[in-house]
């Protein structure tokens, strides 16, 4: 690997390519960490230490950002904006014909979808930007502080909002600077950076906490989680595909043999997404109705249906949440595979260029067969998310910790990076091929 990292830096093209890479990831990092103008950072650094980890989703979030966000900087809103915008134009390109037409334009069609993201992704980042200013001075986020945050006027406040939105657009531009310029998908390697920049905190948080015995345990479970999210990442089942042979004109076509690949994990992170989302609306119901809160907790404290939507659903240690958050993922990895991969179209798309599989006959038998393949390796794809995903909340039930809700080795995080660094190495590893011929991790 050493070699293969050497051979990247003498070729000129990808050198640039990496070094240009690291350096828009710099500066990433560098916006992370100035604050928003307006905003006390004394008082900010002060009050994320004392109620920053009593918010399950802010506790997400905060780790998606690399720790922006509960320090109110700049790019506090991170890529999250811009994931949201995503999410909504492909679910809208199923049922909006007109997003579907696009979908089938090709490259031009792109565009204008990457367009209409855009649009979106500043349009998000205003309302989050503002709803998370408003939850900063009212104490929604900084429960247990009673230190100004944000500024009194008006104006400050509008000035953070517009600041915090231009950060969204900046980190966007950054992210397809990356993708045309660089090296991998730029979205994904930002958030890769902000995850990857908060592991060695909370690994430290958990020597302190707990001692090098229990240090040493977590780090090997968390090899162990990452050699098993690898394998599955990579598994998948290769459906045989026949292409008939065609003569056009004097020269003959096709009569060559492939596969489709099925992926087990056909729908990536984005169910656990969905399913954390979900989650967050009893959280946010309960925020709004202004109930008393333990300071040293963080729970809804009193009686009624709010206190048992606090100690089951909210709370992340309880057994209810655990279920409900698992069953959840198995639900949306479903929903979100049925939309994103349609068995009739790939099978007309085989027929049109001739294609077959092997026993199978073209058209609706092709489709059926397919989505026969596709909802049995769903089931294990769907198991294998909650299962990873869950690994946190287990840990905290078992430990008891309220505090430790970062656990660094599991859930959407090693999802993530496991997934953003595998697909990094595959197209560093195109690039050796086709000038040294050489591969990446040989």
């Amino acid at each position: 690997m050493l070699k293969a990292f050497v051979s990247a830096l003498k070729t000129p093209d990808l050198r640039k390519k990496i070094l240009f890479t690291l350096g828009l990831i710099a500066v990433y990092r560098l916006g992370a960490t100035v604050p928003t103008p307006g905003v006390d950072y004394t008082n900010v650094n002060y009050c994320s230490q004392q109620s920053g980890s009593n918010n399950d989703l802010l506790s997400l979030l905060n780790l998606f950002s690399g720790g922006a966000l509960l320090h109110v900087s700049v790019f506090a809103l991170g890529i999250m904006p811009y994931i949201t915008a995503s999410i909504i134009i492909q679910l809208l390109g199923v049922v909006i014909p007109r997003f579907e037409q696009l979908k089938k334009l090709g490259q031009a069609g792109q565009a204008k979808l990457t367009q209409y993201t855009r649009y979106l992704t500043v349009g998000l980042g205003v309302l989050q930007s503002t709803a998370y200013v408003a939850l900063a001075k009212n104490g929604g986020i900084f429960q247990n502080c009673d230190r100004e945050v944000v500024p009194e006027s008006g104006f400050g406040l509008v000035v953070m909002v517009l600041v915090m939105t231009a950060g969204t657009a900046a980190v966007m531009w950054m992210g397809e600077l990356i993708t045309d310029r660089g090296i991998g998908n730029g979205m994904s390697l930002l958030i890769f950076t902000s995850i990857a920049a908060r592991i060695p905190q909370e690994g430290i948080n958990i020597l302190r906490q707990n001692g090098g015995v229990v240090f040493g345990v977590v780090v090997v479970i968390a090899l162990g989680i990452i050699a098993a999210v690898v394998f599955v990442e990579q598994a998948q089942r290769r459906i045989p595909v026949q292409y008939a042979k065609r003569m056009i004109g004097r020269r003959m076509y096709g009569g060559t043999s492939t596969y489709l690949p099925l992926k087990v994990n056909q729908a990536g992170v984005i169910p656990v997404i969905f399913a954390t989302s979900l989650l967050y609306i009893p959280q946010l119901i309960i925020s709004l109705m202004n109930p008393t809160i333990d300071p040293n907790t963080g729970q809804v404290t009193g009686g009624g249906w709010q206190q048992w939507v606090s100690f089951n659903i909210v709370n992340q240690n309880s057994w209810i949440h655990i279920v409900l958050y698992f069953a959840l993922i198995i639900f949306f990895t479903y929903f979100y595979v049925g939309i994103t991969f349609n068995p009739t179209e790939r099978a007309d798309d085989l027929k049109k260029y001739g294609g077959f599989i092997p026993g199978i006959r073209p058209g609706r038998p092709t489709a059926e067969y397919l989505q026969y393949v596709l909802s049995r390796i769903t089931f294990p794809g769907s198991l294998y998310l909650g299962i990873v995903a869950i690994l946190p909340n287990l840990f905290l039930s078992i430990t008891g910790d309220g505090q430790n809700q970062n656990f660094p080795f599991g859930g959407t995080a090693v999802l993530i990076m496991v997934g953003v660094g595998l697909d990094t190495i595959k197209q560093i590893e195109s690039q050796l091929m086709q000038r040294n011929y050489e591969g990446f991790l040989r």
